[in-house]
């Protein structure tokens, strides 16, 4: 597996060992040991599957407080997305700094999303499967977001006119939103 660190500390690219023939292709999702010989330590404890019917579907920006804050380890099962990662950590150089990548059933990429981040994707094809592994269980008394498209974060999201849930429209803008890392 080939880990690739990004600019905010502890946000890691993770490509695993694909093995591809006539048949198609195989690889090993997610390997603990294979984890741990890497320096990733999480005890993943909830698994979550999502489907986006529609291109432009956005999701975030999400996290969830301490004491229940969640580490996440992403990737696409079908089609694509672009997704994003904001530093929600008060004493980080990188506080209100954000990253985005692109994950896909092609690029087989995973995305390492410690504790104290903030996180959201866009799909950029119809039918997109997110498949991600959490190392706490949700909790609603701790779930709290982030506005997608807050003027002082500038996210650059592939989409003008995106498809939103209700609660998704209505976080709070960064400078407001319950942060406690």
């Amino acid at each position: 597996m080939k880990v690739t660190p990004l600019y905010l500390d502890g946000v890691m690219i993770l490509e695993p060992d694909v093995h591809i023939d006539q048949r198609g292709f195989f690889m090993e999702s997610y390997n603990e040991s294979v984890m741990i010989d890497n320096g990733i330590r999480h005890k993943f404890v909830q698994d979550n599957h999502s489907l986006s019917k529609d291109a432009g579907v956005i999701r975030g920006l999400h996290y969830q407080l301490n004491p229940k804050a969640q580490t996440k380890l992403i990737w696409v099962i079908r089609g694509a997305i672009y997704d994003v990662v904001l530093d929600i950590r008060k004493q980080s150089p990188t506080f209100g700094q954000w990253v985005g990548t692109i994950l896909s059933e092609h690029n087989n990429r995973q995305l390492l999303i410690p504790k104290g981040f903030a996180h959201g994707f866009c799909t950029l094809s119809p039918n997109t499967q997110v498949f991600y592994k959490v190392d706490e269980y949700y909790s609603p008394d701790h779930d709290r977001g982030i506005l997608w498209n807050d003027p002082e974060l500038s996210i650059a999201w592939p989409t003008t006119n995106p498809i939103l849930s209700t609660k998704d429209q209505n976080h709070p803008l960064f400078k407001n939103a319950e942060i406690n890392f």
